[in-house]
């Protein structure tokens, strides 16, 4: 739970096994592993945008069969990483955890994706990252964490990425949290790209309302009046931050079909030049 331990595990003899798939991944190209039934992906994210979900089900819907290693799932839950492959090809995987904090970015997270992101860098692993997250973690108890620190030092090696990011959203992209999850902001991966549930805004959109129109629903009484002004303006904020308005605008690339993001990323590895681990062509 503090971190210092990346894979748990029951014995020597699976550690021995643990090790040898740990060190393959820094080893280059395989030959393409069985590829995921891609349908599956359609049904990883609810239809109901307030219901938490287990995000490790994208994760294996785009990585080779059996290929994916999870690193540090005690610590820093609310977000999972892993090594994996994707057409033989070895990547870091990064995705938010709706479970815990609802995918809320805290110190500790923080701090384990920079050491994530630090850790693909320097064996030469291209970094996918699946996001949902309503932004960092604020208030009192955030900043006794140490939080901004934490945070400057994921945005301070984000900067410093040599090796690829593709990033994909698969609902929520919001505040900074989300820009820290994109290897700085939504243009700097080799593409950005949402699912049909991705939104988008500065901050979470019920927060932002009961904020940027607290006079307009206190003018209103409170009761059944209020909260239909309330679910009226929160349609709105959400409309304008559809994946499929980001997409027009520019500030992201396309929104896809769930059921193809393993060919972007293969195309999008493909496209930065990158042909195996440490090596790009």
């Amino acid at each position: 739970q503090n971190g210092v331990i990346d894979v748990l595990v029951d014995d020597e003899f699976q550690a021995a096994a643990v090790a040898r798939q740990a060190l393959s991944y820094f080893r280059g190209m395989q030959p393409a592993g069985e590829a995921p039934d891609p349908q599956a992906l359609r049904d990883v994210v609810p239809e109901n945008r307030l219901r938490a979900y287990d995000s490790r089900a994208a994760v294996t819907g785009l990585a080779d069969v059996g290929s994916v290693l999870w690193l540090r799932e005690g610590y820093g839950r609310s977000l999972h990483t892993a090594l994996a492959r994707v057409a033989g090809r070895p990547v870091g995987v990064v995705a938010s955890n709706p479970q815990h904090l609802g995918g809320a970015v805290d110190a500790d997270a923080a701090e384990k994706l920079t050491r994530f992101l630090r850790l693909c860098d320097t064996h030469g692993l291209p970094v996918v990252s699946l996001v949902d997250t309503p932004g960092f973690m604020v208030g009192p108890e955030a900043e006794a964490t140490g939080l901004v620190r934490r945070v400057g030092d994921l945005f301070n090696q984000a900067a410093r990425l040599r090796v690829p990011c593709l990033a994909v959203v698969l609902r929520k992209g919001y505040g900074l949290g989300a820009m820290g999850l994109t290897a700085g902001g939504f243009h700097a991966p080799v593409f950005t790209v949402a699912w049909p549930t991705g939104e988008f805004g500065a901050m979470g959109l019920e927060g932002a309302v009961r904020l940027g129109f607290r006079k307009e629903l206190e003018a209103v009484p409170e009761g059944p009046e209020r909260e239909a002004l309330f679910a009226q303006l929160l349609a709105q904020q959400y409309a304008a931050g559809s994946a499929m308005n980001m997409a027009a605008t520019l500030e992201i690339d396309a929104v896809i079909d769930p059921a193809d993001t393993r060919r972007w990323v293969e195309q999008g590895l493909q496209a930065s030049g990158w042909a195996a681990a440490g090596s790009a062509k």
